[in-house]
């Protein structure tokens, strides 16, 4: 009898476990179209408000406009967190920023290299196709990886050390490729210089490894919270991006604005480069590595059928073989570490905390493109 009485309660957990599975799962499918989405469309959009013809907007503007936006969102969601009360979110904002401040300077070297960054990849998708570009720039994987190794300390599987291989050999074949000269021909602007382009996200690539596994090393003794720190590295951003802005366009600007060549569609961009890395932490905590790894292999097959239409770009044999090790390469890298089930190192560089908040102070100082 007790057993009969207890069978509709195990029948009932069953039945919510089974509901729960259900919605992790349709979750993670979520998250997976989500990642794919962001992915692909911030660079395919760059590239094609970039090659309009028309007056352009400046890309230095638009880099200080993203961090405006992403400091007054981290500065909403922190007085959310407050209940309202402004005078605990001024007392916080007070602590974290000024009498805290030698840790706040701390900020000032990876908030340079991610502005530069952010800087380069405008300057590398103006002027390679998106797909180059997204192939390419998975070289960050690789250079975080060394960075970890050199800085962290932290060691890799045997798989994801192939990963990396194969990484480098996909990328240097589609490179080979590319220099040939058949998709020079792609580049309907003659001002569009592949080499600039190349060089350029060579560099973002080196700027996120380091910029990345030195946020994560500043993070590790640290009991700040991913906002506040987001808000100290937007503040260094901005101030940054201006001293950029003044350097590169400062007379063009005076003489056209600020605003000058600001679309529906170049905002669309702005609002995808300042809110995309942000939307995707929140979504990346149903999602675990393999599926990012798999959002990235995706995103860069979108890229690429999407540039065959929108650009005109051709897809040869060379070209989809360097992809494909790329692709595999990226998934490979993500799979679990033999023996502890976790990867020992992520490119989003999410071992640096515990908790529910770990994945996304690993993505949130990134403002733009593949995690």
């Amino acid at each position: 009898m007790a057993a009969g009485r207890e069978s509709p309660n195990r029948s009932e957990d069953k039945t919510s476990s089974h509901r729960q599975n259900e919605v992790n799962r349709k979750l993670k499918y979520i998250s997976l179209a989500i990642l794919v989405i962001q992915n692909a469309s911030l660079i395919l959009s760059i590239r094609y408000v970039r090659t309009l013809p028309g007056d352009h907007f400046f890309t230095t503007s638009a880099v200080v406009m993203a961090e405006v936006l992403k400091v007054l969102t981290c500065l909403v969601i922190i007085l959310i967190q407050q209940r309202g009360n402004v005078k605990n979110f001024a007392m916080l904002l007070y602590n974290s920023i000024f009498v805290q401040y030698l840790d706040t300077l701390k900020l000032a070297v990876p908030s340079l290299i991610y502005t530069l960054q952010n800087n380069l990849q405008y300057v590398a998708i103006s002027n390679l196709p998106a797909a180059t570009f997204q192939v390419t720039y998975q070289l960050k994987i690789l250079t975080t990886a060394l960075f970890s190794v050199l800085m962290l300390r932290k060691s890799l599987s045997k798989i994801q050390w192939i990963s990396l291989v194969l990484l480098f050999a996909g990328v240097a074949i589609v490179q080979v490729e590319q220099e040939s000269g058949k998709q020079k021909e792609t580049l309907t602007s003659p001002n569009q210089n592949y080499f600039k382009g190349l060089v350029s996200v060579v560099i973002s690539c080196l700027s996120s490894g380091f910029a990345g596994v030195y946020f994560e090393k500043i993070l590790k003794g640290s009991s700040a919270s991913v906002w506040i720190r987001n808000v100290q590295l937007g503040i260094f951003g901005i101030l940054l991006g201006l001293l950029g802005l003044w350097w590169s366009d400062g007379a063009a600007i005076a003489e056209k604005g600020f605003l000058f060549g600001y679309t529906s569609l170049v905002w669309g961009v702005i609002f995808n480069q300042a809110f995309g890395g942000l939307l995707v932490a929140v979504v990346v905590k149903y999602a675990d590595n393999i599926l990012k790894g798999f959002a990235t292999s995706f995103s860069i097959i979108v890229s690429t059928i999407t540039s065959v239409y929108l650009f005109g770009f051709h897809v040869d044999l060379m070209f989809t073989l360097g992809a494909g090790l790329v692709i595999g390469a990226v998934y490979m890298y993500s799979l679990p570490k033999p023996n502890t089930g976790v990867s020992s190192i992520s490119t989003t560089s999410s071992e640096h905390s515990k908790g529910g908040d770990s994945e996304l102070e690993a993505f949130l100082p990134k403002s733009v493109l593949v995690k």
